[in-house]
């Protein structure tokens, strides 16, 4: 039977509706989330590129959207259906006048303290508060307004939710692929101005189609009802949403150390998290909760057995499993709060409470956690909290009141017994004053690893497969079986590690994963070893580095000016010879305490104790040089393999070629496990009239049982005389920039091409 012309009015005007409203919802998340990729990629560069700008950014986003859920909660409180509108489209055009969106230029000086993430607050929310935070209210708002329409399905707005999240995860994955590579910061700059301009129109549009239902009890009487939230159901929605909001923080942080401080790895967990939401928001949800909940405890497990084989797999093996974990644990959280979510009356109620949740998980592992923990304890607490937000008392596996199996009657028999056991393990050695040894590493896998099983057996108790799950962590950390004598120490820059060999011959300094110093302190009959320590690791005799030091210093047949960006161990400090000006730039206030204190490395006490460190970001610190000055200009900055992407592009390699003297030379040390660099040096040495030499020694001098390693080394200089001899050496190879790699600048890089280059040449 034709639908009469009542019905196809009624039904072409649930469309425009429709289409309306997931329309506003879908570009505003666009915004949301384009613009933190966009504006932190902008601010990076003011504290030294590192991953921890992305953490403290989050922060502020996840901040300001419990403030934009607060202020929709209250809008929607107001019994006048007109108010909310005019207020909140005034606050959209008040937001307009601050764009396009632009760094505040009087925030002062980045400091390098702990109260870097403070300042980084603050210039956020000055730079960008008053945009962000009127997109953030968008989602909710929409949706209570939805709810007001009369449309058929304003019943369960939630799947709104779920377009929001879409259209988020959509513009996050793309960014690294799409965005990044393709347009620069002030074309990405434009358009995302334009389409907040696009949005303000959407966004009147939608409250045009909500006032034209004249009576709201019409759309009241088709809104099922439901009782208010308690305050124990929303203390659960808060534990239960800041729980994968905090690990998204950790997980970032422990994947991106050792890569990029970029966008293309701090989008990927943001993206898998809100695909997560788009998942279990759906009618029908694409991955049904129990399953969720089944493979949530294998995903915390999966952690444990991961981070007990740290440094022992490869990037995409280690990188995919941790973020699968993370997705899974984060889709069974959020299908916990899927399936608990209150009718629409109470809908902004639960949007505040989520979003409270998200800023108590970000503050905790953004803002508490590295300033509590010396390593990244966050992570690991957090994957065993994790656990805790399952329903409790339930099995998934059987139906509601069907007999438990046998299985996990004897699983609980054995749980006193076996918690006694570790707990004698872990307690009293600390008061015999020794640790039990584990005797081979071998031994600890085994160990950890039938913890992370026997957790497996609790799915219906979490509380006692959290606390199994602990433990398997701690052993992780109380028993390394390769480092002896181990000092964490962190700072907003990063984790680093000071440690002793197994054989007690070298003291370490590492970065994440990564190498960045090593001493010997004892010879092979394990005397001590005094006086001048002898530069290791990517510094030794034969090294890149030092021939180029060598050959600067023998063309120029007298002492050296030289400016070392990037401190390390300090084992350059023992490259100086007498009469020779050196100066070191460091950003890390933590990096220069541990080369400056003889006790860990001794490379700048004996041999330089007076040399100049200048502390600060390179970028604006070696700037204020004398320009002209430095015959040998060595940028070694990089902290774990991830690069201060700043320091790599044309603009800052114009800074270095002001500071050289005549002759001068350039060394870019460009070691890296992901990145294919050696492009990018020649593409920013070309855009300042310089040539590039890239060190190609496939049988260089390798010995690292003796830390002795290889390097990646480019020279860079205006004319072959300036580099000496090497310029005749045939390890030195002149290399012209590379036609198909864009030259890098501080408006334009590309992660995902040099990552796609290393593993493709």
């Amino acid at each position: 039977m034709a639908k009469t012309p009542r019905r196809r009015s009624k039904a072409n005007a649930h469309a425009l509706i429709l289409g309306v409203y997931i329309a506003a919802v879908f570009l505003s998340a666009l915004l949301l989330f384009g613009v933190q990729p966009l504006f932190t990629r902008m601010v990076l560069p003011r504290l030294g590129g590192s991953p921890s700008v992305w953490s403290a950014a989050l922060v502020f986003f996840q901040s300001m959207l419990l403030a934009g859920y607060a202020y929709a909660h209250l809008l929607m409180s107001l019994r006048n259906r007109y108010v909310p509108i005019v207020i909140h489209l005034m606050l959209l055009l008040a937001a307009a006048l601050t764009l396009p969106l632009a760094i505040a230029q009087d925030w002062g000086t980045p400091p390098v303290s702990a109260v870097a993430p403070f300042w980084l607050l603050g210039l956020f929310a000055v730079s960008i508060g008053l945009p962000f935070f009127a997109l953030a209210a968008n989602n909710p708002l929409l949706q209570a307004w939805f709810v007001r329409t009369g449309h058929r399905d304003a019943h369960d707005p939630y799947f709104l939710y779920a377009a929001s999240n879409a259209g988020s995860f959509i513009v996050l994955l793309s960014y690294p692929v799409l965005f990044e590579p393709v347009f620069t910061l002030y074309a990405q700059n434009r358009l995302w101005s334009i389409g907040f301009l696009l949005l303000i129109v959407l966004i009147a549009s939608c409250g045009l189609l909500m006032l034209r239902v004249p009576d709201r009890s019409t759309t009241r009487a088709k809104t099922r009802s439901g009782p208010k939230p308690d305050w124990p159901t929303i203390g659960r929605w808060v534990f239960v949403s800041a729980v994968p909001s905090g690990l998204l923080i950790a997980v970032t942080a422990y994947i991106s150390t050792d890569i990029a401080a970029a966008p293309l790895l701090w989008v990927i967990p943001l993206s898998l998290y809100l695909l997560t939401w788009v998942l279990v928001f759906q009618r029908r949800p694409l991955i049904p909760h129990r399953y969720a909940l089944l493979l949530q405890p294998f995903a915390v497990a999966a952690i444990v057995a991961l981070m007990l084989s740290t440094g022992r797999v490869g990037l995409f093996f280690s990188l995919t499993g941790h973020l699968v974990a993370f997705f899974v644990i984060a889709i069974a959280c959020h299908g916990e709060l899927a399936r608990t979510r209150p009718t629409p009356q109470h809908l902004t109620t639960f949007y505040v409470a989520l979003s409270f949740g998200g800023m108590v998980g970000g503050l905790f592992s953004g803002l508490i956690a590295p300033h509590v923990f010396s390593w990244l304890a966050e992570y690991p607490i957090l994957a065993v909290l994790a656990v805790l937000c399952r329903p409790f008392g339930q099995n998934i596996n059987r139906k509601v009141g069907a007999p438990a199996p046998s299985i996990w009657l004897a699983a609980e028999r054995w749980f006193w017994p076996v918690a006694i056991g570790i707990a004698i393990l872990l307690v009293i050695p600390s008061f015999d004053g020794f640790r039990p040894e584990i005797d081979t590493e071998s031994n600890l896998t085994i160990l950890v690893l039938a913890l992370a099983t026997v957790s497996l057996a609790f799915l219906r108790d979490p509380p006692k497969s959290a606390f199994i799950t602990a433990v398997a962590f701690a052993m992780i950390w109380l028993y390394p079986t390769s480092e002896i004598h181990v000092e964490t120490l962190r700072s907003f820059f990063g984790i680093h590690k000071i440690f002793e060999s197994d054989d007690g011959r070298f003291r370490i300094l590492k970065h994440g994963s990564t190498i960045h110093g090593a001493q010997m302190i004892e010879d092979e009959d394990g005397e001590p070893i005094t006086g001048r320590p002898t530069p290791i690791t990517y510094y030794h005799d034969k090294s890149a580095i030092n021939q180029v030091i060598e050959a600067v210093r023998a063309r120029k047949r007298g002492p050296l000016r030289a400016a070392v960006i990037g401190l390390g161990s300090g084992s350059l400090a023992c490259r100086i010879a007498a009469g020779e000006n050196w100066r070191f730039f460091e950003i890390d206030p933590t990096v220069i305490a541990i080369a400056r204190d003889a006790e860990r490395f001794s490379f700048i006490s004996s041999c330089a104790p007076n040399v100049p460190i200048v502390v600060g970001d390179a970028r604006l610190t070696f700037a204020q040089e004398p320009d002209r000055t430095y015959d040998l200009i060595i940028v070694d900055a990089y902290s774990s393999d991830a690069i201060p992407v700043h320091l790599a592009t044309a603009e800052a390699m114009a800074i270095y070629k002001t500071k050289l003297a005549p002759q001068g030379v350039v060394i870019m040390h460009i070691s890296n496990r992901h990145l294919e660099l050696r492009s990018v040096v020649e593409g920013i040495g070309a855009a300042n009239g310089l040539k590039t030499w890239i060190w190609s020694d496939d049988n260089e001098e390798t010995d690292d049982d003796n830390y002795i390693f290889s390097s990646d080394v480019a020279i860079l200089a205006e004319n072959a005389d300036d580099i000496g001899t090497l310029a005749h050496d045939k390890f030195w190879v002149l290399t012209p920039p590379n036609p198909a790699v864009r030259t890098w600048t501080d408006d334009y890089s590309n992660i995902a091409g040099a990552v796609w280059r290393k593993y493709h040449k």
